[in-house]
């Protein structure tokens, strides 16, 4: 299965799109974040790491998880 990372250096978003169900959770609650009609559709710098950890933990599928940077 493919995974496809986006990281903002504090977070790393992992998304599995064989996973994604297209519920839309993701662009209504982070709209500037989320953008399926642009490369890349995942724009971390418009929300901070905790907005995005809350996000995060909303995905039904789970095609969307967080692994945390190492300092």
């Amino acid at each position: 299965m493919k995974t496809k990372e986006y990281t903002n250096g504090e977070i790393t978003i992992l998304w599995k799109p064989d996973l994604c169900t297209h519920s839309g959770i993701c662009v209504k609650t982070l709209p500037k974040v989320y953008n399926p009609q642009e490369r890349p559709w995942i724009k971390m710098e418009n929300a901070t790491s905790q907005e995005m950890i809350d996000q995060v933990a909303k995905c039904p599928s789970g095609a969307l998880s967080i692994k945390k940077e190492e300092i």
